[in-house]
């Protein structure tokens, strides 16, 4: 059985603190940022400098998105390449070259940005022809959104970013067991495929993705490099647990009910910047910053609720995983050693935990698989 490293428990420690530091300044940064524009009227001029280009509200929104959200993304460059580059190198987490990384960048942005946009077109369509109801509106857009994405982005958006093939006859010993767990698990996946994980970095991991007839499980190749077949059983059960237990609908809905909860309150929030800003309406492009400050704000607040329920969903996955393999030890060796491969703090501090960890501290999951009878 594996066992933790102390040496390397010390860095996750360490690890851990940076990364919810640099969590601090980018949200920090993003904040001020969105202040500046309304406290020095720049969403203003920018909205009456481009309405002298253009008439449509279509292409109003999009070139103030594409200014507002252009200036931030360079000003938020440096955080962004030490956070996502000189730090998982310094801890030696990350095996990708400042190319490779560059080129991610780059195809991030061609594809969140036209996703992006095409999101807050649809929300000022709302505010333009919805009235005081556009929140619902909003919300139910949101809804229909997270579904699409959930069943598309394994087959559209997923293979840019990473290579996937079927597991080789080397390992079909092992696809044929995680076929046989998914059969008994209530659901119908469309294979086991490998991905180019170490691409990037040297961190473990596993995922039962898609919905309907894209569903199908993933394995980084870090995992089966790494570890024993009895330990990705483990892991994959867990992930199969999610579906015993209808989490991905659940998740759904409950992310759906937040959302709409914070919208209704984004629309009164709303009503009271058109007064102290003299925007136009709340269709007012001039502002959107007003609006990602408030959603942002409702997002901090809600955070701690929405990882407490992750986390109690992910604990039940847990339970299912130890339940359908009998495999305790396998389960508790699986996690330590990711512990050790991810760099993960597995003691984590109380409030860390409540307000930034969506899955139990891992020092709960490997003692309730050394426990479990």
């Amino acid at each position: 059985m594996s066992t933790l490293d102390p040496e390397k428990q010390k860095q996750a420690k360490q690890y851990a603190r940076i990364k919810r530091r640099l969590w601090l300044a980018e949200t920090s940064v993003s904040a001020l940022y969105a202040a500046l524009w309304l406290a020095f009227g720049w969403s203003v001029s920018l909205r009456d400098w481009l309405s002298g280009f253009t008439s449509s509200n279509w292409l109003l929104v999009a070139g103030f998105v594409f200014a507002f959200g252009g200036i931030y993304a360079l000003a938020t460059l440096p955080l962004g390449y030490y956070s996502g580059f000189v730090l998982p190198h310094r801890f030696g987490q990350s095996t990708q070259s400042l190319k490779d990384w560059v080129v991610d960048q780059v195809k991030s942005l061609l594809v969140g940005a036209p996703i992006g946009l095409a999101v807050v077109e649809l929300v000022y369509l709302a505010l333009r022809l919805a009235g005081e109801s556009w929140w619902l509106w909003t919300a139910g857009g949101i809804l229909v959104f997270s579904v699409l994405m959930g069943n598309l982005a394994p087959v559209l958006i997923m293979p840019i970013f990473n290579k996937f093939v079927p597991l080789g006859e080397e390992h079909a010993e092992l696809a044929e067991r995680l076929v046989r767990l998914a059969e008994k698990a209530g659901t119908k996946v469309r294979g086991v495929f490998k991905f180019d994980l170490s691409r990037r970095t040297k961190a473990a991991n596993a995922a039962l993705t898609g919905i309907g007839n894209t569903r199908r499980i993933i394995l980084g190749d870090t995992l089966i490099n790494e570890f024993k077949t009895d330990e990705i059983e483990t892991v994959l059960a867990h992930e199969l647990g999610h579906h015993v237990n209808r989490d991905i609908p659940l998740l759904i809905g409950f992310g759906a009910l937040t959302a709409t909860v914070g919208l209704y309150l984004a629309s009164l929030a709303m009503d009271w910047a058109v007064g102290v800003f003299r925007f136009t309406s709340v269709a007012d492009v001039a502002a959107f910053p007003a609006f990602a400050l408030i959603l942002g704000a409702y997002g901090l607040l809600t955070m701690p609720l929405e990882n407490g329920f992750s986390r109690w969903r992910e604990s039940l996955a847990d339970d299912y995983a130890l339940k359908s393999t009998g495999k305790g030890e396998a389960f508790a060796s699986a996690f330590i050693r990711l512990a050790n491969q991810n760099l993960s703090d597995v003691e984590p501090e109380k409030w860390a935990v409540l307000m930034f960890y969506s899955h139990p501290p891992l020092n709960e999951r490997i003692a309730k698989a050394q426990n479990w009878v």
